[in-house]
């Protein structure tokens, strides 16, 4: 306060008190210990997030309407260091108060939370897997936005975004950090593997059309009975190539002693492929066998109803090829490089899908009609990925759904 002595001589009135101007709210603050640089990070965060917002849509938005993928590359360098920081904002939260969760919480989370919340989309709606996300990438930049107005007061942008008076409040915290990575630790990655898990029965039910299943004892498949009117019987019996000793014994003898078997197998007459294909090592990392090895059914009529190598593409053999050398050498420094090297054409996959599985279902198909000509009882003891297929082919030629029966593959603990 300061004293007003300049009355005039002869003037009675008391001397006025004056108080001095109140600081403006920057003065006023105190600066705290990592305020400025958290503060530039918070910037950085938020300012990456809406960059790959803007240039996911522009994408998306492109490969819809026009089938081009034109701002993949730079997408693709926008998400990753927007993820690393977003990580390491999030991280932040953890060991300090002053990133306000209220804001950088949803920021941080919103790419995670949108891909989990995106995959049962993906799984039931898998050919408008980009409609998907392109409204994800459009949720993105609308949330954006609001943040931003939520932050400046308004759609006016001003610089910077993160402001210092957001940034304000003790440092670090003992009770903060432990239930931080407490709530982490004990409810979100529970949950989120949970989830997963979910995701997992949900796509492996989806796509297979029920013929196998994920259950809380392991993976299990569904053998269906399907039989016509004139008494032709088939059973189609979803394979796994590896599985419990027990599972591939089960089925062997719940075979029909009249019925043909129709066998799975891709001969390689020409030997085309450089190395066989065996699931041995894998078998053995999961202490489970192999189907060709315990896959033993009775001495029935055998018919091999596979196709041979040399009907596949060259560039599925060399994929192939290239895949067995990985699996029977594990990821050396030769194969990764060999690996880096591979090169696919444009629709590799729609092409690698056609040769392992479409060629081989029709070529099973015409099997199954030719069989029946002279045989009552087919068994069809095939890939799991080759029943849905097969099934709905074989009921538009007048078979129906008789009975199924459940056998449990890979059972998750063992006794």
């Amino acid at each position: 306060m300061t004293l007003n002595s300049g009355a005039e001589p002869g003037n009675s009135r008391p001397p006025v008190i004056q108080d001095p101007p109140a600081p403006s709210p920057e003065q006023g603050l105190k600066p705290t210990t990592g305020q400025q640089p958290i503060t530039l990070l918070l910037n950085l965060c938020l300012v990456l997030f809406l960059a790959d917002a803007i240039f996911s849509l522009l994408d998306d938005t492109l490969a819809l309407t026009l089938h081009i993928h034109l701002l993949a590359g730079v997408r693709g360098i926008v998400g990753t260091f927007a993820l690393l920081v977003a990580f390491l904002v999030y991280v932040l939260m953890g060991f300090t108060l002053l990133v306000p969760k209220r804001i950088f919480l949803p920021v941080t989370l919103f790419n995670p939370v949108a891909l989990l919340l995106a995959v049962p989309a993906w799984i039931y709606f898998y050919s408008r897997a980009q409609q998907v996300a392109w409204l994800v990438s459009l949720a993105q930049v609308v949330f954006g936005l609001l943040i931003l107005r939520h932050i400046q007061g308004g759609f006016k942008v001003r610089w910077p975004l993160v402001r210092k008076e957001l940034v304000q409040g003790k440092g670090f915290s003992w009770g903060n950090l432990v239930g931080f990575w407490a709530l982490n630790v004990l409810v979100i990655l529970p949950s989120i593997l949970a989830y997963f898990a979910f995701c997992s029965s949900l796509a492996i039910g989806h796509f297979s059309e029920g013929f196998v299943a994920l259950r809380r004892i392991g993976f299990t498949v569904q053998v269906r009975k399907y039989v016509r009117d004139d008494g032709k019987s088939i059973l189609l019996v979803p394979m796994s190539h590896i599985g419990e000793p027990e599972f591939y014994r089960s089925l062997a003898k719940s075979f029909p002693t009249n019925s043909t078997i129709l066998m799975e197998g891709v001969t390689d007459d020409k030997n085309l492929l450089t190395n066989r294909i065996t699931y041995k090592r894998m078998a053995t990392s999961l202490g489970l066998a192999q189907q060709q090895k315990e896959f033993r059914p009775s001495p029935v009529q055998v018919v091999p109803a596979d196709i041979d190598v040399d009907q596949f593409t060259p560039d599925t053999i060399s994929f192939l090829n290239l895949v067995m050398l990985i699996h029977a050498q594990g990821l050396t420094l030769e194969n990764v490089l060999r690996l880096m090297q591979c090169s696919e054409p444009p629709d590799f996959e729609q092409q690698l899908f056609n040769d392992i599985l479409r060629k081989r279902n029709r070529h099973l198909l015409q099997q199954i009609r030719d069989q029946f000509q002279q045989a009552d009882a087919l068994v069809v003891p095939w890939g799991a990925a080759h029943m849905p297929e097969i099934a709905r082919e074989i009921q538009k030629s007048g078979f129906r759904l008789d009975s199924a029966r459940e056998y449990v593959a890979i059972r998750f603990h063992h006794s």
